[in-house]
């Protein structure tokens, strides 16, 4: 019986009882186990392609922050010009007697876009002869308008404005050029407010959501 279970260990050196094997489960074959194999998980998936992800997000977020903060700082600005135009505008036509196309010209040439650009499709509305003074003046603010960073108050205070060119007399005219003044100033004093208030917290703001959503995202 020695001889039979010594001939049973073999060169292996592994002893069987009635063909079992006695190895401990750690030395076995996987597929012996009696355990599943797991697979490696390799950790941090996506890589390269996730950090580029993470990069855009926080650049556009950023981007869309600066934008609102530069149209908070350009509608002042915007407005000053607007109001420089209309006292040029009147005193060409009020003080120089210069027929609107010319002075709008005029005022167009001296004024940078995109109010100098309101002036200048307003005086080629009015040489094309298509439309009445108040019809040119609204084409001329709507082919414009998106181009600027005023606001509605600012829309409707020029809109109303444009109704009146040609409609009255001298005088009642550069009364009505002294009323949209009047409007556009307390428009700037507002843009003013906006700007002091807000301006560097959309700059910030934008850093912000956009550092959130990578995180939220990673």
């Amino acid at each position: 019986a020695p001889a039979d279970a010594a001939a049973g260990q073999g060169a292996t050196g592994v002893s069987t009882v009635s063909g079992v094997d006695a190895r401990p489960a750690s030395r076995r074959h996987p597929a012996q186990s009696g355990r599943p194999r797991r697979r490696a998980v390799r950790a941090g998936g996506g890589g390269p392609m996730k950090w580029l992800g993470a990069w855009l997000i926080l650049a556009a977020s950023t981007w869309m922050g600066m934008a609102a903060a530069r149209a908070l700082y350009e509608r002042p600005r915007q407005l000053r010009q607007l109001k420089a135009a209309l006292r040029a505008f009147e005193a060409e036509v009020m003080y120089g007697h210069t027929p609107l196309a010319e002075a709008s010209q005029h005022i167009a040439r001296q004024t940078a876009a995109p109010i100098g650009e309101l002036f200048a499709q307003f005086a080629a509305a009015l040489h094309a002869c298509e439309t009445s003074v108040a019809e040119a003046w609204e084409k001329s603010l709507r082919a414009v308008w998106g181009k600027t960073a005023l606001k509605q108050g600012e829309w409707e205070v020029m809109k109303q404005f444009g109704a009146t060119l040609g409609q009255y007399d001298r005088l009642t005219q550069q009364q009505q050029i002294a009323l949209a003044l009047a409007h556009l100033e307390r428009e700037e004093a507002e843009a003013l407010d906006d700007q002091a208030r807000y301006g560097k917290m959309a700059k910030s703001l934008g850093v912000l959501a956009g550092l959130l959503l990578v995180i939220l995202l990673m």
